[in-house]
C-alpha cells in the first residue's frame, strides 16, 4: 500500500511495521530520534503494523511535546521497575506523564525519602543500559487479572475491573510488566536524560478515605542539554520565588493570624497595585468601557439562577442577613447583568462594556494555596460586554487585540487555547455551538493560531484562554475570553431592536491580567523583583556621601517629586558603598549619588541597579532619562505611560 511520510509517498508491504515504513524515508540521526508514529490521531509503537488504509504516517520525534510525553511515560515505567528491584514488596499503582515530567505512586512499607532517590536513579541507569525492548501484549481481562494477582499487584486488579473493554494491553520490558495503553519507546535505551525530583504523599485515586501512597516525581528530556536547562530554570525559579522577594522587598505578607489565603499589601506593594490598576482603568476608558462597581455579596437566589450554586458552590462562601441567605461573589458577571437590567436598552446602546476591578472570594483548599498565585481573596480586572449577536465577532477581536497590546508592554509572548464544553455545564447544544463558532471565527479573522482544550470551558460557555510565557519558559494562564448565550437567557436580558421588537443580547466575559494578585506574583518572578522603571514603587534613590550633602539631596528629591518621579533620599550617616549595595538589593532602578563635585556642579552621579555608571548629569537630564525609561515599554503598542 502507498503511505505518505513527510511529504514523500512510499510503497510499504501490508505487514510492514511503522519502523520499517519510516525507514524508507528517514535515516541517520534523524531516524534515531523517532520514538513512535502517528496515523491520523492514533499514536503507534514503532513495532506496530502500519494500519490498513493508513494514508499518512507521521513520525513522533523525541523533542516534540508528544514525543516528550511518550518519553516521560516510558521513564515512569523504568522507575517503577527500579523500585520493584530495590523494594520487592512495593505495590505499583499508576504512573502517568505530567506537564514537566512524570510520577509513579507506590504502596510501600515506609514512605520514600529523598535519600532513596539516588539509589533508584542508579538502578534506572542500569535498566536503561540494558536497552530492553518495550513490547505490547493484548490479553483478556481474566488473563491480566491472573497475571497481576500472581504478582501481588492488587491495585492493578482494581484498575482492570474499571476497564470497559473485554481485553487490556500489558507492556513489558525485561522482567517488568505493567497494565498500560501505551505507546512506549522502542527500548529502555532511548532514555538519554532523566532526573528524579522529589517525593510526596498521595491518596489512592485522590480520595482521602483510601490508603496513603508514596509518590516519586521525576522528569526526562530528549537530551542532557535540555535537562540541564530545565534544572537551571528550576534553580533560578527558587531564587525568583515571589514569596521570598515579596518579603525581602517589603511588598506584601500573609498573616495566618488574620486568616489564610489573603494577602496584606504593604505600602510599596500597594503602590505597584495602584500603578497597575490606574494603567488598566485608563486603557479601558480609551476602549469604550464603562467603570462600574458592585456589592461583595448577593442573594443566594441569584447564584441559583445563574447556575453558580449548582455548578460552583463548593468554591463559594455563604452568609445570612435577616434570615435571607447570601453568597459572597466568586465572579462579577451576575452583578453586571443587574446593572444592565436597571434600564431598558436599545440596539443603539449596544455594545455595553462594563469594567470592574472586582474583589472576589473563592474557597480554595489550604493545600493548594501558594502565595499570590493561589489565594482565597483576589481582584479580577473583570469586564462583561453585552452586545448584539451581529457585534459578537468584532467584540471578541477587540478583546484579543487588547490582550496583545497589554502583553507587549510587559514583553510577554503567549499562546491561545480554545476550551470547549465541559461535562458539568448549563445551556442547550445550539447555543454552545454558536458560542464556540463565534470564538473560532474571531481567531480565524485575525489569523491567530490556537490549540483545542476539550471539555475545559466555563460551565456557561466556551472560552479562549491566553497563556503567557515568562523568562523561564513557564506558562501562566491569565487572560481569558468567554462567550455566553446562556446567562442572558437566565436573567432575561433584552434590548429593543431596530424592528421595535425585544431581542436577546450575547455576553462576553473577559479578563486581561486575570487576578491582579496573581499577575503581580508572575511579574515579581519574571523580573526577579527588578520591576521596570514605570512600575517600580521607588524609581530613584538619592544617596549622599556625607551629611554635608544632605541639604542638596533634599532639594533634588523635592524637584524629582514635583516631576512625578517616585524618589527616596538616603541621608543616613553610612558609607556610600553600603548605601549603594542596599539600593541594589532593593532593586532601585536609579541611584543618584551626591558628593562635593555634584553639589558644586548642581548635578547627580547616576548609577543603575545593574552596576552601570552613567556619570554626572544635571537634574533635568536625570528627569528626562527616567521619563524616557518609563515610556519605552509603551511605544510598540501606541500606549502611553502617563496615567494622570
Amino acid at each position: 500500500m502507498n503511505v505518505s511520510i513527510e511529504g514523500q509517498v512510499v510503497e510499504v508491504a501490508a505487514d510492514a511495521s511503522c519502523r520499517d515504513a519510516l525507514r524508507e524515508v528517514l535515516s541517520g540521526k534523524k531516524f534515531k530520534t523517532v520514538l513512535a508514529a502517528k496515523c491520523g490521531t492514533t499514536t503507534l509503537d514503532l513495532t506496530a503494523t502500519v494500519p490498513a488504509g493508513c494514508e499518512e504516517l507521521t513520525p513522533v520525534y523525541a523533542d516534540t511535546p508528544e514525543g516528550l510525553d511518550l518519553l516521560r511515560h516510558s521513564t515512569a515505567h523504568i522507575m517503577a521497575d527500579a523500585v520493584k528491584r530495590l523494594f520487592p514488596s512495593a505495590k505499583v499503582t499508576i504512573g502517568p506523564s505530567i506537564q514537566h515530567g512524570f510520577y509513579y505512586d507506590f504502596d510501600v512499607e515506609r514512605p520514600f525519602t529523598t535519600e532513596d532517590l539516588e539509589a533508584i536513579e542508579a538502578e534506572m541507569t542500569k535498566i536503561i543500559r540494558e536497552a530492553a525492548p518495550f513490547t505490547c501484549e493484548v490479553v483478556s481481562k481474566d488473563e491480566a487479572k491472573k497475571l497481576f494477582a500472581d504478582m501481588g499487584e492488587t491495585y492493578k486488579l482494581e484498575l482492570i475491573d474499571a476497564v470497559d473493554d473485554d481485553v487490556v494491553s500489558i507492556y513489558r520490558h525485561g522482567e517488568f510488566a505493567d497494565l498500560c495503553r501505551g505507546p512506549h519507546l522502542p527500548t529502555t535505551g532511548y532514555v538519554k536524560a532523566f532526573k528524579l525530583m522529589s517525593v510526596a504523599g498521595a491518596y489512592w485515586r485522590g480520595d482521602e478515605k483510601n490508603p496513603m501512597l508514596s509518590r516519586i516525581y521525576g522528569t526526562a528530556f530528549a537530551d542532557p542539554k535540555a535537562l540541564k536547562k530545565y534544572l537551571n530554570h528550576l534553580e533560578e525559579a527558587k531564587k525568583r520565588d515571589h514569596r521570598k522577594l515579596g518579603a525581602a522587598l517589603d511588598l506584601f505578607s500573609f498573616q495566618e493570624e488574620g486568616g489564610v489565603g489573603m494577602a496584606y499589601w504593604h505600602p510599596k506593594g500597594a503602590l505597584i497595585r495602584t500603578i497597575l490598576e490606574d494603567f488598566e482603568r485608563k486603557e479601558h476608558l480609551k476602549r469604550g468601557y464603562d467603570i462600574v462597581q458592585a456589592p461583595q455579596i448577593l442573594k443566594r437566589e441569584l447564584w441559583e439562577r445563574s447556575g453558580h450554586y449548582d455548578n460552583y458552590r463548593e468554591n463559594m462562601y455563604f452568609t445570612e442577613i435577616d434570615e435571607v441567605p447570601y453568597g459572597v461573589k466568586p465572579m462579577n458577571c451576575v452583578a453586571h447583568m443587574l446593572i444592565y437590567k436597571s434600564h431598558m436598552r436599545s440596539y443603539r446602546d449596544l455594545p455595553m462594556r462594563y469594567f470592574e476591578l472586582g474583589v472576589v472570594h473563592r474557597h480554595e483548599k489550604s493545600g493548594v494555596l501558594h502565595g499570590l498565585m493561589r489565594v482565597r481573596q483576589f481582584t479580577q480586572d473583570d469586564a462583561h460586554i453585552i452586545c448584539r449577536p451581529d457585534q459578537l465577532q468584532e467584540e471578541i477581536i477587540g478583546v484579543l487585540n487588547f490582550v496583545k497590546d497589554i502583553m507587549n508592554v510587559f514583553g510577554f509572548e503567549y499562546s491561545l487555547e480554545l476550551s470547549t464544553r465541559p461535562e458539568k455545564s448549563i445551556g442547550d447544544d445550539a447555543d454552545w455551538d454558536l458560542a464556540t463558532d463565534s470564538l473560532v471565527e474571531a481567531l480565524k479573522a485575525i489569523d491567530l493560531p490556537y490549540e483545542i482544550n476539550e471539555g475545559d470551558g466555563a460551565f456557561y460557555g466556551p472560552k479562549i484562554d491566553i497563556k503567557l510565557r515568562d523568562c523561564l519558559d513557564r506558562e501562566w494562564q491569565c487572560a481569558t475570553v468567554q462567550c455566553d448565550f446562556t446567562l442572558p437567557e437566565r436573567f432575561d436580558l433584552g434590548y429593543v431592536g431596530e424592528d421595535g421588537e425585544r431581542h436577546r443580547p450575547v455576553m462576553v466575559h473577559r479578563v486581561i491580567l486575570g487576578s491582579v494578585e496573581r499577575f503581580i506574583g508572575i511579574l515579581t518572578e519574571h523580573y526577579a523583583g527588578a520591576f521596570p522603571t514605570w512600575l517600580a514603587p521607588v524609581q530613584a534613590r538619592v544617596l549622599t556621601v556625607t551629611d554635608a550633602h544632605n541639604e542638596f539631596a533634599e532639594k533634588v528629591k523635592a524637584e524629582l517629586l514635583k516631576e512625578g518621579i517616585r524618589v527616596e533620599a538616603d541621608t543616613r550617616n553610612e558609607k556610600l558603598g553600603f548605601k549603594v549595595r542596599e539600593a541594589q538589593v532593593s532593586k532601585i532602578p536609579y541611584m543618584l549619588v551626591i558628593g562635593d563635585k555634584e553639589v558644586e556642579e548642581q548635578g547627580l552621579n547616576v548609577r543603575m541597579r545593574k552596576g552601570e555608571n552613567l556619570g554626572l548629569k544635571s537634574v533635568s537630564e536625570v528627569v528626562e532619562l527616567i521619563k524616557a525609561d518609563c515610556e519605552e515599554p509603551f511605544k510598540s503598542g501606541g500606549l502611553s505611560y502617563r496615567f494622570s
